[in-house]
């Protein structure tokens, strides 16, 4: 049934043309199939695809005797809280940080918790042809979801642990909209909001996460003390300082690494990321006394790890920020949250605390297009690689790895320099695309 396979994320692709209504409609009856009936939550982000691939969600789930739920638009975090409060399983119909003509399913097991690779293929075998539903009286919609959800990030914090910050906040046009406004004033701040007028196709459009430019300009324009952007369904975060500077996953996570340990809550003085985590991240963990656990790509490998050691923290440069203890997934309006708390309660700058955390090695990421998805590329290029890596005399690193999502080849590199950085990675750049461009 269709080409479109799960990736790091769940499921992806150009809506209602590869990401067909009949497609998410066999997925819905196979994931009701393999993780049972019963009550489902659905969510989904502001996408103009969303309402129809909703519905086909709804009708697929149905048609295998669950009972969908719809919560309407609210961000990923959110519907993984309730899924873990419910009980239930539940699908958030998104596309993250990507443009609004495409969308995704992301499905989540009982207890808010991302599929095993395992589900997920059983979930593949079990798609069949497009059902068709014969319940339709038995819809049932919530609108209350998003407030719960702001309920419990409120009560995870002091009252008024934002009192005397101004902060701008990027909802991205998506799904933290409403929740990322809420939350930051309950908590006493200042807040001045952008981006956060949703019409179906300015989603992640030249704002939120992965384009922090406005923000920045915000945030100096209105001598904030900083802003928090999110993406379009609100898994991730990126602050930027009160000079617009941007502060990336890495270091806020090695300031939450701090905040936790200093809290005596950073279990086995342990924080889990992926091989895409800076080079000066784990020299700063290392001078802090601080393990390092190491993981693939993607949240879930991350989550896996938390799981595993029952570790508190972990995340990825990009953004996704976990608090195990605290939520089954990455939260971007969670981590803002404690990020500013942290630095209204350490009494110093955000601009000083992330520039003094950690050294940054410079860092260059190349993405090569190519025919097809190659899962073994750095086996392949085994030789090509090690040899660009001895180049560096043991001061940086080479990671080549398939997307997850994309026909892309990700060639990153760290060095001494940005100059070394760029040409090394511009020459394994260019072997990649010899070899499978």
């Amino acid at each position: 049934m269709g080409q479109l396979r799960f990736g790091t994320d769940g499921v992806r692709g150009r809506a209602l043309t590869e990401l067909t209504v009949e497609y998410v409609g066999a997925l819905g009856r196979a994931a009701a199939d393999v993780l049972g009936a019963g009550e489902w939550l659905i969510g989904r982000d502001t996408r103009e695809s969303g309402p129809a691939l909703e519905q086909a969600l709804v009708d697929g789930l149905r048609a295998a005797g669950a009972l969908p739920l719809r919560l309407g638009v609210l961000p990923t975090p959110a519907l993984a809280y309730l899924s873990a409060r419910h009980g239930s399983p539940a699908a958030m119909i998104t596309a993250s940080h990507n443009k609004y003509r495409d969308n995704g399913v992301k499905i989540f097991a009982a207890g808010g918790l991302k599929l095993t690779a395992d589900i997920e293929r059983a979930i593949e075998a079990a798609m069949g042809p497009d059902p068709q539903s014969s319940c339709i009286d038995q819809d049932v919609h919530s609108s209350a979801a998003a407030a719960e959800y702001c309920d419990y990030l409120v009560q995870t914090n002091p009252p008024d642990s934002l009192r005397g910050l101004r902060i701008v906040v990027d909802c991205a046009n998506g799904a933290m909209f409403e929740a990322a406004p809420d939350a930051t004033r309950r908590l006493g701040a200042d807040v001045i909001v952008i981006h956060a007028e949703p019409d179906g196709r300015n989603i992640n459009d030249h704002c939120g996460a992965t384009h922090p430019a406005s923000l920045s300009a915000a945030v100096v324009a209105h001598q904030a003390d900083l802003g928090l952007a999110f993406d379009g369904d609100g898994d991730r975060l990126i602050a930027v300082d009160q000079f617009g500077t941007v502060v990336d996953g890495d270091r806020m996570l090695a300031l939450a690494a701090l905040q936790l340990r200093d809290q005596g809550q950073l279990t086995n003085d342990t924080v889990v990321v992926t091989v895409m985590s800076n080079l000066g991240f784990h020299k700063a963990m290392h001078d802090a006394g601080i393990n390092v656990v190491t993981t693939a790509v993607g949240d879930r490998a991350v989550l896996e790890a938390l799981d595993a050691g029952d570790y508190a923290l972990g995340g990825e440069q990009s953004g996704h920020i976990i608090y195990r203890h605290l939520a089954t997934t990455g939260d971007g309006l969670l981590a803002g949250l404690r990020l500013a708390a942290f630095t209204l309660s350490s009494g110093r700058s955000l601009a000083e605390m992330a520039g003094s955390v950690m050294t940054s090695y410079p860092q260059v990421l190349v993405n090569v297009t190519v025919r097809e998805r190659h899962p073994h590329v750095n086996v392949d290029l085994a030789n090509e690689i090690a040899a660009a890596e001895a180049s560096l005399d043991g001061e940086g690193r080479i990671l080549v790895r398939p997307s997850g999502t994309e026909p892309l080849i990700r060639v990153m590199v760290e060095a001494a320099s940005q100059s070394l950085a760029q040409t090394t990675a511009d020459e394994l750049a260019k072997v990649v695309m010899a070899r499978f461009g």
